[in-house]
């Protein structure tokens, strides 16, 4: 259980700050640069949740909605994955699981979207764009947990959360997709238009 009894200690104020593990680190490493740019997406979703229950006539809560905020939780898990490197057998890792439960809802998004016929522009509703914003920050944590897993020895970075990961920003791309009426609002690229 986490208990924060004081919002400022003062320990960060030399730009070093301390993994799960106890190790410090300056503040702009990679790896603290991988779990906060992970609390950044979070932040993301949060707004998309707020639009999206704002549609539905207030603090409704379907079925993305309800997804988004799973999501949220789980993108606590992976800072904290990412909070301590290596294997720690008591620790919180993310795990296939996870990556499954993505998928299947990938799956069941997917399913009922009109067929693509062009690269979609971030667009449509306000829901679809902040879910498209929050697809481009999972893709850019994901490069951030990438480039950290290459310069890691192996194993100190789980390669669960990559996957995990990769399959959110696929997921949050079908969902924003589904925001903007099943496919059919969607903001179609048009190669050239503006010639």
């Amino acid at each position: 259980m986490v208990y924060l009894s004081k919002i400022y200690t003062r320990a960060g104020d030399d730009g070093m700050t301390q993994l799960g593990d106890g190790t410090s680190l300056p503040k702009h490493h990679l790896r603290v640069a991988s779990y906060g740019t992970c609390d950044e997406l979070s932040s993301v979703l949060g707004i998309a949740i707020v639009t999206m229950a704002g549609v539905q006539g207030g603090e409704g809560d379907s079925e993305a909605v309800s997804w988004l905020k799973t999501i949220q939780n789980d993108l606590f898990d992976v800072g904290s994955d990412l909070c301590v490197p290596g294997e720690a057998g008591d620790k919180l890792r993310i795990t296939e699981g996870y990556v499954k439960r993505l998928e299947g809802w990938i799956d069941s998004v997917n399913a009922n979207l009109e067929p693509l016929h062009s690269f979609v522009l971030p667009g449509g509703s306000a829901s679809a764009a902040w879910l498209h914003l929050g697809r481009t920050t999972c893709r850019r944590t994901e490069r951030c947990v990438s480039e950290l897993a290459a310069a890691e020895e192996e194993g100190r970075v789980n390669a669960e959360v990559l996957r995990y990961l990769n399959r959110l920003s696929d997921l949050l791309f079908v969902m924003a997709r589904a925001a903007n009426d099943g496919g059919k609002d969607d903001v179609l690229w048009v190669p050239g238009k503006n010639r």
